[in-house]
């Protein structure tokens, strides 16, 4: 069938006008559809990641580092996750709880809309379990339908002066009973990654403030027989022992204060060394608990 020259014009034009009517709605459909999911009103909470314990007596220093977050920002909702595999199987297998992996955690706030997440590292250096927090905040920042900005904060030791500060504090957090010429030992964790270099740090700082205190650490250097080494040197005949660790856990209770013969306690007694364990935590001591909290504060201004 052949069109005549004006049916074929006026088939022009109702397709011009037709295909105009579809552009008009598109342009006035694409604001809306650009903000889709984007245009939600901004909420924001904390996530504190810390190793974690599967020891009860142990719990108290995180909750005191809730309590002290909970007081310092009191309406940013706060989240709890553990790194450890092992301490959240552990939980889960005895006492029957549930602990989030900071991959859960993340998954978790970003179901219930929270679009701006400061994650807080309640490890002690930045080592293999910090940067792994690092790895997985990555990818949840930016995940479609997901938080538009996560910053993490660091650990207790980041720069010379939280170092610096951390060792006045360590050593306000002594006993009032030591006396003089009676050493402090600090225990940390100590591992195979560049980070370990914080803790013989940590041994420059307390050398400018108290002769008689020095740092080991239970899997990196310094390692317990340079303690023993020095303290020999020194004709130490009392050592304080306290954990350089968030909770004072199985670490803290079986390594350095238990009763075994390979314990820091029995060692040293064993060289004619009298010990005086400290059971508690770093997070439980507030000036300790304040770095981070500080650095808590610079993850959440830099949302």
């Amino acid at each position: 069938m052949r069109m005549n020259h004006k049916a074929a014009q006026r088939l022009a034009a109702a397709w011009v006008r037709l295909w105009g009517c579809l552009l008009i709605c598109l342009l006035l459909a694409a604001p809306a559809m650009a903000g889709h999911g984007h245009d939600k009103a901004d909420k924001t909470g904390i996530l504190l990641v810390a190793f974690g314990t599967s020891v009860p007596e142990a719990r108290p220093a995180l909750e005191a580092m809730d309590t002290a977050v909970a007081k310092a920002f009191p309406k940013t909702p706060v989240f709890w996750a553990y790194t450890s595999n092992i301490i959240r199987h552990k939980i889960r297998d005895e006492e029957g709880r549930h602990i989030d992996s900071p991959a859960e955690a993340l998954a978790r706030m970003m179901d219930q809309g929270f679009t701006k997440v400061a994650v807080q590292s309640l490890h002690t250096i930045p080592g293999e379990e910090f940067h792994g927090l690092l790895a997985t905040a990555r990818a949840f920042e930016g995940m479609p339908k997901g938080m538009r900005r996560i910053s993490v904060g660091a650990p207790m030791l980041a720069t010379a002066g939280d170092c610096e500060r951390a060792a006045k504090a360590l050593l306000a957090s002594v006993p009032s009973q030591r006396k003089p010429g009676e050493a402090v030992v600090f225990m940390g964790h100590g591992t195979p990654h560049p980070a370990n270099i914080y803790y013989p740090g940590m041994q420059y700082y307390l050398d400018k403030l108290d002769a008689d205190a020095l740092v080991g650490t239970v899997e990196g250097t310094p390692s317990l027989d340079d303690v023993l080494a020095e303290l020999k040197a020194r004709k130490i005949a009392t050592a304080w022992l306290l954990p350089f660790m968030s909770v004072a856990g199985d670490h803290a209770r079986n390594d350095m204060a238990g009763d075994e013969p390979d314990s820091w306690k029995s060692i040293l007694q064993a060289a004619g060394i009298q010990c005086r364990p400290v059971l508690k935590g770093t997070a439980e001591d507030p000036a300790l608990a304040a770095i981070w909290v500080d650095h808590l504060r610079e993850a959440l201004n830099h949302l």
